[in-house]
């Protein structure tokens, strides 16, 4: 099957991609295009998954950088001479040799770029990167490589919608303590339950550090299971596993 990678016009000076699930080797739960090393999924499937989205994007396999996430505010810059050992949530680079790269299953996939500068950036913000300012991170990290944030483009690939992100009242009490405007990003849900438009948060903050032009894609992994993985669906089908979706972008 063919891969089917989701562009945005936005970012159309970078060659980039938000890869959906087809198109891959991977059977079972993580069917199509799983890329998630830390996955259960087999490795040299993995490996053959990931391989073939290098391919898409113009560059060798050994080429596709990634850092492994932890939900944090961390931005690292990364060149064709960097080991993949890293512990961070945002890849930065200005090296057209290769392409920066993140993993996400609901989360929000970020890319970046200032096309004078050539500097991009792949983040993945979940809620708790998101409110740690992760985003923040990524622009400072590509300034250090002379981008400027009037000049950055910034798209939100698939990730989970308001619809579907039911969450508890701790979370709007985090959010809220940072920012009490916060509070319009929740709608109210069964009982003490609320939904989250975690698509809108990151908006918002991208939106606030200088990039009045950033988008969403609008595609929610949630409610699309043909064509995304997602953590919260694995969950709730009770599956032991769950495949993880690839977003990248080149300098």
């Amino acid at each position: 099957m063919t891969l089917e990678i989701l562009t945005a016009d936005t970012l159309s000076p970078f060659r980039h991609g938000f890869f959906t699930r087809k198109g891959g080797a991977s059977s079972g739960v993580f069917t199509g295009l799983n890329c998630g090393r830390g996955s259960t999924d087999q490795a040299d499937v993995v490996a053959i998954n990931r391989s073939r989205a290098a391919a898409a994007l113009g560059i060798d396999k050994d080429a596709l950088m990634g850092v492994t996430q932890v939900h944090s505010a961390d931005a690292v810059v990364v060149d064709r001479f960097t080991a993949e050992t890293m512990s961070a949530d945002a890849v930065v680079t200005s090296d057209p040799a290769i392409a920066v790269a993140v993993l996400t299953a609901d989360c929000l996939p970020i890319l970046m770029g200032d096309p004078q500068a050539r500097v991009v950036a792949a983040v993945h913000a979940g809620w708790r990167g998101a409110l740690a300012g992760v985003t923040d991170a990524a622009l400072a990290a590509m300034e250090r490589l002379g981008a400027r944030r009037e000049r950055t483009l910034a798209v939100i690939g698939p990730a989970i919608s308001q619809a579907a992100y039911e969450v508890g009242p701790e979370l709007f009490d985090a959010f809220t303590a940072e920012d009490g405007d916060n509070a319009r990003f929740f709608a109210q849900g069964k009982g003490d339950r609320l939904q989250f438009d975690l698509p809108a948060y990151g908006l918002h903050r991208l939106r606030a550090a200088g990039i009045g032009g950033a988008e969403w894609t609008r595609h929610c992994t949630y409610r699309d299971p043909a064509r995304f993985f997602s953590y919260r669906r694995s969950v709730h089908d009770k599956q032991a596993d769950y495949g993880r979706l690839l977003s990248a972008i080149r300098a």
